[in-house]
């Protein structure tokens, strides 16, 4: 009987005492089980965000897009029709027909995608916007009502496709995040799971796969928050790079996004005429008086025909350059600057800084402009050409022309009253020579 007991001691001793290199091996065998298993489900739900995000890239974002530059088209032809009907420049409908084209094409490319009432609505509502138009354009009414009726039914129904299309993709930015953090917490689980048995090797599998998981986090919060230029430090090689750099990718695109969607000069990069619009409107409502400054360059397209496109590019950003420092300089905090487009640039300043402002910008732009001619050009004070008749005859050199005029909201109720007071006082400086600045009041236009 003491024999079995001591056989059966035995047996169990020869059963639990395993020898170290066993103990290893069955360490690693564990580190290398748990470990394969996050890696797996970490590449799994990587891979699912991934396509979350090309889906986003492929799909979302070209609608969002589409829907920006439709509704900057609507405005520009807003503007251009509203011009007609002041002005009844044909030139005006030229323009409007431009940028119609825009918003159709714009149409189309929202139309190859997925069929919605959204859709259906907004080509419906463009239709009775070209209906409207094309009604003031020949003629057969007067009024701008009716137009201004549709636009403002378009844009809101584009505004609201966008703010549906905006409230999706933060859904589905939000549904990943959860993701992400789920994978986090799965992740670091089994990972501590293979560090207590094999502690020697799995702290260096678990720091990196958890260190790029918790930067592809940070990368999608900074990027929601509108961090653009974050670029999410992941090493690469794998799938989190390649995610990492789909979110760099669709970073970069939301940024291009954003950039469209202000109103800004291709050329200066200043704001156009919607900003324009939109500050002056601003400063009426707020009834602090305020000065509108509205520039043109002299013989501007004489210089642009004898030395060519790229000089006359430069010539415009070297006067939106210097504008926006004379500005800066002396306009206060609140100054701003447009550019209406071609050679006319408009400044919103405070009223008392005016003449500091004016002398500013003809000074400097006084002692740039000869560094742009030839000195053979120079000599003679400026270069022959022809008119926009065809007559052949001299222009001087290029001189900046500033008219002023002083706003509130007792003298003047919107923007286009404002730019039509304005173009009367720029009439009035271009006769006289030279660069110089103009300032007009109701009834009168003083030096």
């Amino acid at each position: 009987m003491p024999e079995a007991i001591e056989t059966k001691k035995s047996t169990r001793v020869s059963l639990s005492g395993l020898s170290l290199i066993q103990k290893i091996s069955a360490g690693y065998a564990a580190m290398a089980l748990f470990t394969a298993a996050a890696l797996i489900f970490s590449s799994y739900n990587i891979y699912r965000s991934t396509n979350i995000t090309r889906n986003i890239a492929n799909n979302e974002l070209p609608v969002i897009s589409a829907l920006i530059e439709l509704r900057t088209s609507l405005l520009s032809q807003e503007s251009f029709a509203g011009k007609y009907a002041i002005l009844k420049d044909p030139a005006f409908i030229d323009l409007f027909h431009q940028r119609q084209a825009e918003a159709l094409a714009s149409l189309d490319l929202l139309g190859k995608g997925k069929p919605t009432g959204d859709l259906q609505q907004l080509n419906g509502l463009y239709l009775s916007y070209q209906k409207a138009a094309e009604d003031l354009f020949a003629g057969k009414t007067g009024s701008t009502g009716p137009m201004r009726s549709s636009a403002l039914k378009l844009l809101n129904a584009v505004d609201a496709s966008y703010l549906k299309r905006k409230d999706m993709l933060k859904l589905v930015l939000n549904r990943a995040d959860e993701q992400q953090k789920q994978t986090i917490w799965w992740t670091v689980a089994i990972s501590c799971t293979g560090f207590l048995l094999a502690i020697g090797v799995a702290p260096f599998v678990t720091y990196r796969t958890f260190g790029a998981i918790r930067e592809l986090q940070s990368a999608t919060h900074r990027i929601a928050a509108g961090d653009f230029d974050y670029n999410p430090d992941v090493p690469s090689g794998d799938e989190i790079s390649e995610l990492a750099r789909d979110f760099t990718k669709m970073a970069a695109r939301l940024k291009v996004l954003e950039q469209m969607s202000l109103d800004a000069s291709p050329l200066t990069r200043l704001p156009g005429n919607f900003a324009i619009e939109r500050v002056l409107e601003d400063r009426l409502q707020s009834g602090a008086t305020f000065a509108f400054c509205y520039a043109d360059l002299d013989n501007f397209k004489p210089y642009g025909d004898h030395y060519g496109y790229a000089k006359g590019s430069e010539m415009l950003r070297l006067t939106g350059d210097l504008i926006q420092s004379a500005v800066k300089a002396h306009g206060g905090s609140d100054g701003f600057v447009g550019h209406v487009g071609g050679d006319d640039f408009v400044m919103v300043i405070p009223a008392e800084r005016v003449s500091a402002v004016c002398e500013a910008v003809i000074e400097k732009f006084s002692a740039e402009v000869v560094k742009h001619y030839s000195p053979e050009d120079l000599k003679v004070g400026g270069i022959e050409g022809c008119d926009r008749y065809g007559v052949q005859r001299f222009f001087p050199v290029i001189t900046i022309s500033i008219a002023v005029i002083i706003c509130g909201r007792d003298q003047y109720s919107s923007a286009v009253e404002i730019a039509r007071a304005a173009a009367k006082v720029k009439d009035s400086a271009k006769e006289k020579p030279g660069s110089k600045y103009l300032i007009g009041a109701p009834g009168k236009v003083t030096a």
